[in-house]
């Protein structure tokens, strides 16, 4: 099988910095002290086997946000020197809550390097203390809102990392940048599972995203929300969300390490293969493989 993967993580410990990881927790993700360890190219590569990996998607592990293009200035070496080229495609951190010439500062470091292709900012914001992320609505904020269209000036996509509740203002936001790529990670991270209004706003939301043609998904993390996972119990999720944004934009992805918890790198790929199965070769090639290279320019 061969794959364009447009979303993994990596992290050297030994010379980078990264808050989460350096008194880890257990949260809905799962334990995340079995993530306390280098996650190097190598590693990732030898988690693929025997899947073959033609390119890589880098987003952001949430490196020190003191020095956020330290992450970039990595990874671009990574490439350069170990990678053979991958990851092919960065999708670096920044605060856009910052002040003005700070993002400028940021997106200006971050757009220096060759393989930049976008901006990762997390968004989860949940009433549940277990599901929140960051505490605070940042796309109601005017300085954020503000910053967000400087992307537009570094040729820069933005990863969209969301819950469902928050889907209607991401829309507002992609109406209001038509010329800037939006990319729904993880399936729009459907939490809120355990009743009917709750799964209503993910497809509806997912739907309202779709309805956008600035913005695309990738279906990946499933593993997050599902530790026991099958086949059966990916393939509504699956199909729901291909079913919103069809083949042309939709893209599977491990989010690896983090699925790693979870998974091995084969059978999550294995697994939405078995799901789209009857879909024709072109659209199989759009969801493994050419979709990811489109989106992301590599």
């Amino acid at each position: 099988m061969q794959v364009v993967d447009p979303h993994i993580h990596l992290w050297d410990l030994k010379t980078h910095h990264y808050p989460w990881l350096a008194n880890p927790g257990t949260s809905f993700v799962g334990d995340a002290r079995g993530l306390k360890h280098d996650y190097l190219i190598g590693d990732l590569l030898r988690d693929a086997e025997p899947v073959q990996v033609l390119k890589l998607v880098h987003v952001d592990a949430n490196h020190d946000p003191a020095d956020p293009v330290e992450e970039t200035r990595w990874l671009q070496h990574v490439a350069d020197n170990e990678g053979h080229g991958m990851p092919n495609a960065i999708v670096a951190g920044a605060d856009l809550s910052a002040s003005a010439d700070k993002v400028h500062e940021v997106l200006e470091g971050h757009a220096a390097f060759a393989n930049t292709r976008g901006i990762r900012q997390i968004l989860n914001v949940h009433a549940n203390p277990l599901y929140d992320y960051v505490g605070r609505h940042y796309m109601r904020e005017p300085q954020w809102r503000q910053n967000f269209a400087l992307l537009k000036k570094y040729s820069l996509s933005f990863d969209l990392q969301l819950y469902p509740s928050q889907m209607n203002e991401a829309v507002a936001l992609a109406q209001e940048h038509p010329d800037t790529q939006f990319i729904v990670n993880h399936a729009g991270m459907f939490v809120d599972r355990s009743s009917v209004e709750g799964f209503r706003a993910w497809r509806d939301g997912l739907r309202a995203l779709a309805a956008c043609p600035n913005v695309a998904v990738k279906i990946s993390g499933l593993a997050m929300f599902d530790h026991q996972w099958s086949v059966e119990s990916f393939r509504p999720y699956v199909l729901e969300t291909i079913d919103a944004f069809g083949c042309d934009r939709s893209m599977f992805a491990s989010n690896f390490p983090v699925d790693r918890l979870f998974a091995t790198y084969e059978g999550l790929w294995n697994a939405y293969a078995s799901i789209v199965e009857d879909l024709s070769g072109t659209e199989k090639h759009a969801l493994f493989i050419s979709n990811a290279e489109r989106i992301y320019r590599i």
